[in-house]
Order: C-alpha cells, then structure tokens, then sequence
C-alpha cells in the first residue's frame, strides 16, 4: 500500500526556522514560502527589514519549484544559456531560490525565499530543507 505524506504546518515551520536561522546568521533580510504539494502557502515569514516586493517573488519561486518538481536554479541556467523559451513557460521563475520539498521520494512541497542574491536565497532554502 502506498501511503501519501503530507506537509504539515509543524514541518512547515521547522523549515522557516532553520532557513530563518541560516538568514539571520548572515544577516540576510529575506521572505521564506512553504507551500504544500497544490502550491498551496502553509507558512511565510518576512524577516526585518525586508523589501515587500520579496514576498510574491518567495511565493512564485516556492510555487514553481512544486509545480515543476525542480528547482528554480534549473530555469535560470536555461535562461542564462540563452535558452529563452523558458521565459514563456506558464508557473516557472527563471530565480535560484526555489527547491521541492521531497520525503521518501514523495514531493510533498516547496520553499522559496527571496530577499538576497538568489545564490543566498538558495543557500537559505537549502538549510531549511536541512533543518527537517
């Protein structure tokens, strides 16, 4: 029997707080998504100082790393490579930032984060998946 898991709120939060921690050791004001497997936001936090244009751009890069189950990076080094027609793809963000949140092989959600260079919005991103 297969059995389906699913993104709870308290793993959501786990998430945001090691990505919150990882931000905040770096001094880095940023806006961290989770959402569910629908793309569906379950946590945000918008640390201080934050611009406010960061948290569609959080949301986007979390929703599109769930709908496409990869990770934003993946759009941008398209884009970079001069491989424009990514940029017309319906949900991507061409933004580091974004990455599926993946439990025993199941993708169960995503986080984005948004607020730095997008290398250290990954970075944040990557801790809180570290951090459940």
């Amino acid at each position: 029997m297969n059995t389906r898991i699913t993104l709870t709120l308290d793993d959501a939060k786990k998430i945001a707080a090691a990505s919150e921690a990882e931000a905040n050791r770096n001094g880095w004001p940023v806006v961290i998504a989770i959402v569910d497997e629908g793309g569906h936001l379950l946590h945000l936090s918008r640390l201080d100082n934050t611009q406010h244009g960061s948290i569609e751009v959080a949301i986007q890069k979390a929703r599109a790393a769930i709908a496409f189950r990869r990770p934003t990076k993946v759009w941008e080094e398209h884009v970079a490579a001069g491989q424009l027609r990514y940029l017309g793809l319906p949900g991507t963000l061409p933004i580091e930032g974004g990455l599926p949140v993946i439990v025993d092989d199941q993708f169960v959600g995503a986080v984005g984060v948004s607020g730095v260079r997008s290398h250290q919005d990954a970075q944040i991103a990557q801790a809180g998946l570290n951090g459940l």
